[in-house]
């Protein structure tokens, strides 16, 4: 079992998507899907007198978006930016009270956030993407915010940390860099005498 921890608004969650999957097809693998609230920021405006610091924060985002976009290339993703990090409680919530394989959803979300700009916070927004997947239920938001409040309380306790995290054999990892040590844990594991 690989359990991961995901936020629609993180770029580097949608990068390792397909990496992640392709990780459990091969070692035919079950992913426990999680929601994580991850803290997105637009790149820093150039101030007048900027201080080193400043500067630092504003290249280092600006650089990092570059890269994922590079990233998003490689996969077949054309990776649009929003002008500002939007909002994902909702469809997060939804996630945390999935039952059965919620990767269509999973899909239609990152998709939707990623590509349309969509706010994952509106109700109306989340129930269509629902229902385009054929389900017809109506979302308590009280319910699935509840939900989502418990699921990054146990993200916490448990120590994840930011999107994609990455829990397996009680060690936690952060970032799709780590999936070959992942794909490595594996392949030991399913080599060790049982």
């Amino acid at each position: 079992m690989l359990t991961v921890f995901i936020d629609f608004k993180s770029p580097a969650a949608y990068l390792a998507l397909q990496p992640t999957c392709a990780l459990a097809q091969r070692h035919d693998l079950t992913i426990d899907w999680r929601p994580f609230r991850s803290v997105e920021r637009d790149i820093p405006k150039l101030g007048k007198e900027e201080t080193v610091g400043e500067s630092h924060r504003r290249v280092r985002a600006a650089a990092l978006r570059r890269q994922a976009v590079k990233y998003a290339h490689h996969q077949g993703i054309d990776l649009k930016f929003p002008q500002q990090p939007g909002a994902t409680d909702l469809a997060l919530g939804v996630l945390a009270t999935w039952s059965g394989d919620p990767l269509p959803f999973i899909n239609a979300a990152f998709k939707a956030y990623w590509e349309d700009h969509a706010n994952l916070d509106d109700p109306k927004i989340v129930t269509s993407l629902l229902h385009s997947l054929g389900h017809a239920d109506a979302i308590n938001p009280e319910t699935v915010a509840q939900a989502l409040e418990a699921a990054l309380e146990a993200a916490d306790e448990i120590g994840i940390v930011g999107a994609p995290g990455y829990l397996i054999d009680d060690q936690i990892f952060v970032g799709r860099e780590h999936l070959p040590w992942i794909e490595d844990i594996v392949i030991q594991n399913r080599a060790a005498p049982a």
